[in-house]
């Protein structure tokens, strides 16, 4: 591993921590891709239901983006939950929501259990209301000493009621956050919403088009490929917002450029409180050759009629996700495509402007087409491309910053650039 040296302190509020920040190794990311089988897998979908837990306590899963398989009352203070995935094999990084509520005043504890398949990554958001996460108590929350890196179990501490208390992952569940988001962004005259296709579950797959330009240069932005990926989410979010402001760069940005997003991938994962895959049980991050999903095979297809019909071409793509620690995936930096040296130069220039922030970035040594669809984006459309992997607990106001200066240091760059 890479080591590197801050001067700082970081708060990781998301933990609730204070962590003295002198020297940390820089996560080495993810192995070689793996090519799998795309075609569709078959799923198993959760029984909805309510749990009884004895003693006037219950669970339920009865709410869109739930993950809650069984309960199981160990003691008079032990609740055991399990956790399990829609299919196998899968990253074994698995998403829980869930509400509890209890006849009278109550406080135990919940033991999260995965079945064997996977370990506790997630740290737990409770709400009141279903709509507003924070974090839990960094004493109510324990995680066993193991030799690992990952413990296969997870306790936390509630103290429940009468009124229900949504337990989750992350701090959104489900589908209507992105929805009301795009809302939102379609208020504004230069946004407009493009229907590219239907999920497997029949949700509307829809693309949103930003600018007032001719399509000659063009951007594509996704994100959640992957269900419970929500810091990834929240760093496109910040970086769209930026592109949107009404400030002099971005109104020059946009009638240059127009860029498409596509923020949520996978509606019917998140909406089914999947681990990773879609309604086909594949990880859509693997099906960008053969486009055997609908969610992959409806982008591609809009992004190459898109270059058909317009002979315009895509000098940028970016495809935000969420992993352990914040990390760039980058293509080889030999290859050339739109724009040789914008990925690199976008990366250092906005990470210089966040205090003690070294980017950890991990090119591609290769120089073939993968199944990705940072891969895809780079030697189908030649567009300059990155994967930008958010950690799980950033905080929220660093993740804030990095989409917002990735954003203005790309509009900076792009907005001198002339074109053929």
């Amino acid at each position: 591993m890479k080591t590197i040296k801050f001067s700082c302190l970081l708060s990781l509020i998301s933990l609730g921590l204070l962590f003295s920040c002198k020297t940390v190794s820089q996560w080495e990311g993810q192995g070689p891709i793996q090519i799998i089988e795309t075609t569709d897998q078959p799923i198993t979908f959760q029984t909805k239901q309510k749990f009884e837990a004895g003693e006037g306590v219950y669970f339920s899963n009865e709410l869109e983006g739930a993950r809650l398989n069984g309960v199981k009352r160990i003691n008079d203070t032990l609740i055991q939950v399990t956790i399990l995935p829609e299919n196998q094999p899968i990253n074994p990084s698995p998403w829980y929501g869930f509400k509890l509520w209890s006849k009278e005043s109550n406080e135990f504890w919940i033991q999260f259990t995965y079945g064997g398949i996977g370990f506790h990554r997630y740290f737990p958001k409770f709400s009141r209301d279903g709509v507003n996460f924070v974090n839990v108590d960094s004493t109510d929350f324990f995680l066993p000493e193991t030799d690992e890196r990952r413990p296969e179990l997870g306790f936390l501490k509630v103290r429940s009621s009468p009124d229900s208390l949504w337990i989750a992952a992350q701090d959104r569940m489900g589908t209507a956050h992105v929805q009301q988001w795009k809302e939102d962004l379609l208020q504004k005259e230069f946004v407009s919403k493009i229907t590219i296709g239907k999920s497997k579950e029949g949700r509307t797959l829809e693309v949103l088009k930003i600018g007032e330009a001719d399509d000659k240069e063009m951007l594509m932005v996704i994100s959640m490929q992957h269900p419970p990926e929500l810091t990834g989410f929240l760093a496109m979010q910040a970086f769209i917002e930026e592109l949107v402001k009404d400030s002099p760069q971005a109104r020059k940005f946009r009638r240059k450029y127009n860029l498409y997003v596509m923020p949520q991938m996978n509606p019917d994962g998140v909406a089914n409180g999947h681990w990773r895959h879609n309604l086909g049980g594949i990880d859509l991050n693997r099906d960008w050759v053969n486009f055997n999903q609908p969610e992959t095979k409806a982008l591609s297809d809009f992004m190459d009629n898109k270059v058909k019909e317009t002979g315009g071409k895509f000098v940028f793509a970016a495809d935000f996700h969420s992993t352990w620690e914040d990390i760039f995936y980058t293509n080889n930096e030999e290859l050339e495509g739109n724009f040789p040296g914008l990925i690199p130069k976008v990366i250092k220039k906005s990470s210089k402007r966040i205090p003690d922030y070294v980017p950890n970035i991990r090119p591609n040594e290769g120089n073939q087409r993968s199944v990705t669809s940072n891969s895809y984006f780079f030697f189908v459309h030649q567009a300059e491309s990155m994967t930008f992997e958010v950690g799980d607990n950033t905080p929220r106001e660093i993740i804030q910053m990095k989409g917002q200066y990735l954003a203005e240091e790309l509009m900076k760059i792009l907005n001198k650039k002339k074109w053929n």
